[in-house]
């Protein structure tokens, strides 16, 4: 990257820890508070995908996105760190 300095004081124990090994698969997680989970392909249906969700009175359990050239692997461990929240 181009702050490689900057990303080499990383500390990932500092971490919500599922967004630690999404980062290993390249996912994008953001951990929230709610009971639902999301996994979707691309930010903005992600962000449309919580919208709706909460419009309907839930409350999303995560931001997972997996991205449009996602691998079979990659979606296997999204559903592994999905299900790893136990309020899903």
């Amino acid at each position: 990257f181009r702050q490689k300095e900057i990303f080499d004081q990383r500390d990932t124990a500092e971490e919500d820890p599922r967004e630690v090994e999404a980062s290993k698969y390249n996912l994008n997680y953001i951990g929230m508070e709610g009971n639902i989970g999301c996994m979707v392909n691309g930010a903005g249906l992600a962000m449309s995908t919580m919208d709706i969700i909460k419009l309907h009175g839930g409350e999303p359990a995560n931001f997972l996105d997996v991205g449009g050239g996602a691998t079979t692997e990659q979606v296997k461990q999204a559903f592994k760190i999905v299900s790893s929240d136990k309020a899903v």
